[in-house]
């Protein structure tokens, strides 16, 4: 039963006997009342379309809707509606939603959106609970509400020294008229009792004692288990195959080929091997024998994109994104010029557990999904597109994935699974994983670019000049009947990218070089290699004048507080914060105070990325042999005047730290023939522990603005500040990734 009424708002109260108080959220984002009936049975648990529930003892349990990635939104989110329905948090219990956008709203986890699109909704989810059960203490004690207080689940009424636990409240709650949740009172942040504490993960637990609880643990009765094979060079696809041969194997269920379609990062074609076990699969996989079609994409290489990116810097961009001033002019009268051309490869997402998705296709044609997924509204869609399974016929259960960096917005994985589950007769549950193979040559990756960047200064070090001609990565899509390159993500340079607002000349264009590699989006798309390109060359400027990178950096940021953005749906780019963090991370590091011997410096950057703004100020060791450590990074972060889960945000400001050095030092990935050269963690290197900082720092700068995410604003800066640093104690720049291939040796 639903009482909310019109426009969703409103709460929902009751559950009879043996009920629960319930709250959820409409997908608008408003409050919204929905009483569900199944809650109202004693002993049922929890109901998907609600956030809040409140057992009769006293139990609290709290809904978590956006995926759980590693970046502690399972934690942090339940936490801001528990803060202000006043619980203690030892009280709650967390439990994951299955897609349900009715319900929850949108459930995507990407871009570091999930905490800044939720939060002001869900302290009002928390603080309409809190105001209803006080209302209804109030009554019970015929005192004024005003009168009344609330504390760890408990509405106390000091004056007669009176209290009534949540629990004992539900019956009554549910049958008081429902407060306009705008008009209810949240908290003072002055007075929060549980934001800002360090609180473990609600996982933790599980995870450290090897709990079954990512996709790849799911386990169904009669489940089997496949294996999908596609062709190394992209958009290739199958002649034939030895299938007779694989289906006679042992454990083998059935082989068959997949059509697939022409998106690549759709359902592409490929072979299907089932089994009894993931092992069988594995093992027939062995066996399989498949004559490719590869197609045009067989003549890609690195060494080829490198030769056209070289060619097209010679000539005008294909697309002028900025044009200010007159650029030429400016470098012609520079007291100084700078030019350098910066490089960095195709990369993989690289998390832990591959991709994987069990469906089950049951017999009326409903679709059962398990997917460890970033994007499940998008999975749904696409297998729906795809597969010919209306949405309302999908349940999508979200499962804990064992990382993401934006490899699992994209859905293959799932509309495999789903291709697969319905050339199966009998109906069985399928669990497709992938293998380590699978999941680095067929991601889809961080593109690789080029820019060609040429700067100057006049007498006084002042930059008079900056041209940049970025060359990036496209594939070429079909759409309403028009031939098109679309930018691989995170392959387009905004007019915007800092210092394009800054100068009075300043010429941006781009050129894309049409490919078949899939790509998507990776950690801070765009800013997570701008950041070292760009921050890389300014110091290279600031050299270049004979200029203190500090000083260069704050004056060509400038004294306006505001720069508004220059394009339609540009950004605001708030400098006073920015000059904010970057002299914090100056001062915690102590620039400019400190001596540094031959083979170490200091080095330092800033960006802003994903609506945060992030300094990183890093020490290093080079030794005369070229070997690279990094000593220390202090990180000053302004993400807004609230710190959720201070142990969820130092995690991830240490995290990107040093997911941000291991980009920088090891990772890439080579095209020869169509195909990704490297296949497994023995040649796709990750940072070790002993290459990890040894002193990682953060200062949280607290500012008057909305509160927003980390999981992507501490990474960009990282690889600039190391790379600076580099230069500061070697001489020497380094302007290709990765790192392990430059020679910093010394003497």
């Amino acid at each position: 039963m639903t009482l909310a009424s019109t426009s969703r708002r409103g709460f929902l109260r009751a559950a009879g006997a043996g009920g629960a108080l319930l709250i959820g959220m409409s997908a608008q984002g408003v409050l919204a009342a929905v009483n569900n009936p199944a809650a109202a049975a004693p002993g049922a648990d929890f109901v998907p379309n609600a956030f809040i529930r409140i057992a009769r003892d006293g139990s609290v349990t709290l809904i978590s809707k956006q995926p759980e990635i590693g970046q502690g939104i399972k934690t942090s989110l339940p936490m801001v509606i528990a803060e202000e329905l006043d619980v203690a948090w030892d009280s709650v219990r967390v439990v994951q939603g299955d897609l349900d956008l009715e319900a929850y709203g949108s459930q995507g986890a990407g871009g570091s959106n999930s905490t800044p699109n939720n939060y002001e909704n869900f302290r009002r989810l928390g603080a309409t609970a809190r105001y209803v059960l006080l209302q209804a203490a109030a009554q019970a004690w015929k005192v004024a509400a005003s009168e009344c207080t609330t504390d760890a689940g408990h509405v106390l009424h000091a004056a007669s020294k009176r209290r009534l636990a949540y629990g004992a409240l539900v019956d009554a709650a549910a049958k008081l008229p429902l407060p306009e949740a705008a008009k209810v009172a949240v908290k003072d942040p002055a007075n929060f009792k549980l934001l800002g504490k360090r609180i473990g993960g609600v996982d933790n637990g599980a995870i450290v004692s090897g709990k079954p609880l990512f996709g790849i643990d799911v386990q169904l009765p009669g489940m089997l288990h496949a294996q999908y094979v596609k062709c190394p060079v992209f958009g290739g696809k199958p002649r034939r195959a030895n299938l007779d041969a694989v289906r006679a194997l042992p454990g083998v269920k059935d082989a068959f080929i997949i059509e697939g379609t022409d998106n690549l990062n759709g359902l592409r074609p490929g072979v299907a091997i089932v089994a009894t076990s993931t092992w069988a699969a594995i093992r027939a996989r062995r066996a399989l024998e498949v004559e490719w079609d590869e197609g045009a994409a067989a003549k890609h290489s690195w060494a080829d994109f490198t030769a056209q990116a070289k060619a097209a810097a010679r000539q005008p961009g294909a697309t002028m994104l900025r044009k200010d001033g007159d650029v030429a002019a400016a470098l012609k009268g520079a007291a100084k010029t700078v030019e350098a051309a910066y490089s960095y490869p195709f990369i993989s997402h690289a998390s832990m557990e591959p991709q994987n998705c069990t469906a089950w296709l049951k017999p009326d044609g409903a679709l059962e999904l398990w997917a460890p997924t970033q994007n499940p509204n998008a999975g749904q869609a696409l297998v729906s597109s795809t597969c010919g399974i209306p949405k309302e016929k999908i349940t999508m259960h979200i499962i804990r994935s064992g990382g993401g960096f934006g490899r699992r917005l994209s859905s293959d994985f799932i509309v495999e699974a789903t291709a697969i589950a319905q050339r199966m007769k009998d109906k069985a549950p399928v669990k497709l994983t992938w293998t380590r193979e699978d999941d680095l040559q067929h991601d889809h990756f961080r593109p690789g670019g080029f820019h060609f960047l040429r700067g100057g200064v006049d007498k006084a070090g002042k930059v008079v000049g900056w041209h940049n001609h970025f060359v990036t990565f496209a594939n070429r899509v079909e759409q309403d009947g028009k031939s098109s390159l679309r930018n691989g993500s995170g392959g387009s340079l905004s007019p915007d990218e800092f210092p394009g607002r800054w100068l009075a000349n300043c010429q941006l264009e781009q050129t894309a070089l049409e490919c078949s590699v899939p790509m998507g989006p990776w950690r801070a798309p765009g800013s997570c290699v701008f950041a070292w390109a760009f921050h890389s060359f300014i110091d290279e400027l600031a050299h270049a004048g004979g200029r203190d990178p500090l000083a260069f950096r704050l004056e060509l940021l400038g004294d306006k507080d505001i720069v508004p953005p220059s394009v339609e749906r540009g950004q605001p780019y708030n400098v006073a914060r920015m000059r904010a963090v970057l002299q914090t991370a100056a001062d915690k590091a102590g620039w400019g105070k400190k001596k540094f011997a031959r083979g170490q410096g200091q080095g330092i950057a800033f960006h802003f990325s994903h609506r945060g703004y992030v300094a990183q100020v890093a020490e290093v060791t080079v030794s005369k042999d070229g070997k690279v450590k990094v000593d220390r990074v202090v990180v000053a972060t302004d993400v807004g005047p609230t710190i959720i889960n201070l142990s969820g945000a130092e995690n991830q400001v240490e995290g990107s730290v040093i997911d941000g050095l291991s980009t920088l030092m090891f990772p890439e990935l080579n095209l020869e023939n169509g195909r990704i050269v490297q296949s497994n963690f023995h040649d796709y290197q990750l940072l070790r522990i002993g290459d990890a900082p040894a002193r990682i720092e953060m200062h949280f700068v607290k500012s008057d603005q909305p509160v927003t995410g980390l999981g992507e604003p501490p990474l960009p800066p990282l690889a600039p500040a190391v790379c600076n640093a580099i230069f500061a104690a070697t001489g020497k720049r380094v302007r290709e990734l990765p790192l392990n291939k430059v020679d910093l040796s010394w003497s």
